[in-house]
């Protein structure tokens, strides 16, 4: 059977990406649709979806450190979200005849976010390092405490006093740091992100903790060295293909009753007021308009923790077992309905600047540093491995040169190394029109997501900068794309390379030939 079920998810994945719309819509489907076909998920599946959650958690980790989600704008923006989603959707169940009590712990759990799916979307566009994505993913850790705390209230067990212990976690940072220069098989760097993953998931379930709480913590400890990268790149394919257990397992919970669907339709129709208080909380915390219009975006789902929650609830008597094909199915929709606006939220936001913006509050923002580029000739955005080649290069060869990055950790890198690297998103229509592009002769996009090197290349293009435009292409497809967004010229190493070597290979039988007598 379980051959079934991954065919359905290939097919349906397969299918939806071909009308431009993530792969993850369609392995939710196929989770519908095995569940209309009468297939029950079995311990495989449900352990499949489990370490594939516990996987994300941990790569998001990698990126994410202490000091950028504890933060008076994210606890006061996800503790008042709460408490305006318990008291939107709890006359709501009410209303479906639901006991206060009951009421009350649906409201909560309506109240989260996806975990989950705000980490592979932003993981997806290579934004986990941006302001947003740092705001949405502190967000979400705050809602994950609540949960746990409402998983205890319920019978799901009280976390144990030697938690605390967990405190001193950051005291193994230097040994596991100093462990990683002894590692130089790409297996094995992809064995210790797993071990840890599943170790810090192990750990935190012993103290009555929530796993995936631990796998994310395990992944903070390495957050901000250079090696978290090569670690997370190791466990991707791995990562990836779990995940599918997940979104399958989701889409599996079955289908209501018609008293559910009415509760379904209800909650869908409510799913937009979230993103509406989550903008307004963000702009009144004074984070500008972008800023809270794609953290919001991002925050736009149910919660996988809706579930979960909800079935420790159920099975301690809080709630009655109907509610949970109802929370299920309310939670996959949503993701479905999440997915395809996330990829289009730039364009959103440009559509409805003129009209979003008037909500943004005057004065300094958390997010906003001046950004000068001096007297740099040359701009080089993304400062990776390519990215770091090519400002080294510019800079032997006497260059006034520049460089910019979303991600901080690697900000201070590049700093460390003596390197002259800004904050900036390059998808940020403002941030290029209060930059002064005056000296600049080009800008090299040394980047590896598609869109946010074609958005970024037409927003430059939009906002009058009629300088080069050099971009690092993987494929010739996406040459074509990059061209068409207005890329001056395009570069792509591995083509570039097979002619460099060709070339090489070329002179050699060459002087051989003239060699010869």
């Amino acid at each position: 059977m379980d051959i079934i079920w991954i065919g359905l998810a290939f097919l349906f994945g397969f299918g939806v990406s071909r009308i431009q719309l993530p792969p993850l819509v369609g392995y939710l489907i196929a989770g519908l649709v095995l569940s209309i076909a009468g297939y029950e998920p079995g311990p495989m599946l449900h352990e499949i979806s489990h370490l594939g959650v516990l996987f994300l958690l941990f790569t998001v980790g990698l990126h994410i450190r202490l000091k950028n989600i504890l933060r008076f704008d994210i606890l006061g923006v996800s503790l008042s979200h709460l408490v305006f989603s318990t008291l939107l959707f709890t006359p709501v169940a009410l209303a479906f005849g639901f006991e206060l009590q009951s009421a009350i712990i649906i409201a909560i759990t309506l109240g989260f976010s996806s975990t989950v799916l705000t980490a592979k979307n932003l993981e997806r566009r290579n934004e986990l390092g941006a302001f947003y994505g740092r705001t949405a993913i502190g967000i979400l850790v705050v809602q994950d405490l609540v949960a746990i705390a409402l998983i205890a209230y319920t019978g799901g067990g009280v976390p144990s006093l030697w938690a605390l212990s967990l405190f001193a976690l950051p005291i193994l940072r230097p040994v596991l740091l100093r462990f990683l220069e002894d590692i130089r098989d790409d297996e094995i760097w992809m064995l210790l992100g797993l071990g840890l993953a599943l170790g810090g998931a192990a750990l935190f379930d012993l103290f009555h903790l929530s796993g995936e709480l631990g796998a994310l913590a395990a992944g903070m400890l390495l957050a901000s060295d250079e090696r978290a990268d090569k670690i997370g790149k190791k466990m991707w394919g791995v990562k990836e293909a779990f995940l599918v257990g997940f979104f399958l397992e989701v889409g599996l919970t079955g289908f209501p009753d018609s008293r559910g669907f009415y509760m379904l339709a209800v909650l869908l129709l409510l799913l937009p007021v979230k993103s509406i208080v989550f903008y307004l909380l963000f702009t009144k915390l004074r984070l500008r308009g972008r800023t809270s219009f794609l953290a919001s975006i991002s925050l736009t789902s149910y919660s996988e923790f809706t579930l979960i929650a909800g079935a420790v609830a159920i099975q301690n008597g809080f709630l009655p077992p109907e509610i949970l094909v109802v929370l299920g199915l309310t939670t996959a929709i949503s993701y479905a309905m999440n997915s395809p606006i996330s990829i289009k939220e730039e364009r959103l936001w440009t559509k409805w600047h003129d009209y979003l913006i008037k909500f943004e509050r005057a004065g300094r923002h958390p997010e906003h540093e001046t950004v000068s580029l001096g007297s740099a000739e040359f701009l080089i955005v993304g400062m990776g491995n390519a990215g770091r080649a090519a400002y080294d290069k510019l800079k032997a060869d006497g260059k006034a040169v520049v460089g910019m990055d979303i991600d901080p950790a690697r900000i201070e890198r590049n700093l460390a190394a003596g390197r002259r690297v800004v904050y900036g998103d390059i998808q940020d229509r403002d941030l290029w029109i209060s930059l002064d592009l005056e000296n600049i002769k080009s800008v090299m996009i040394a980047m590896g997501n598609e869109t946010v090197k074609e958005n970024a290349t037409k927003t430059l293009r939009a906002t009058g900068f009629d300088g080069l435009i050099y971009v690092l292409t993987m494929r010739e497809e996406e040459a074509q794309i990059m061209q068409e967004a207005g890329a001056s010229a395009v570069s792509i190493p591995i083509k570039e390379a097979g002619e460099r070597l060709a070339e090489l290979s070329a002179a050699i039988d060459n002087k051989e030939a003239d060699s010869t007598p």
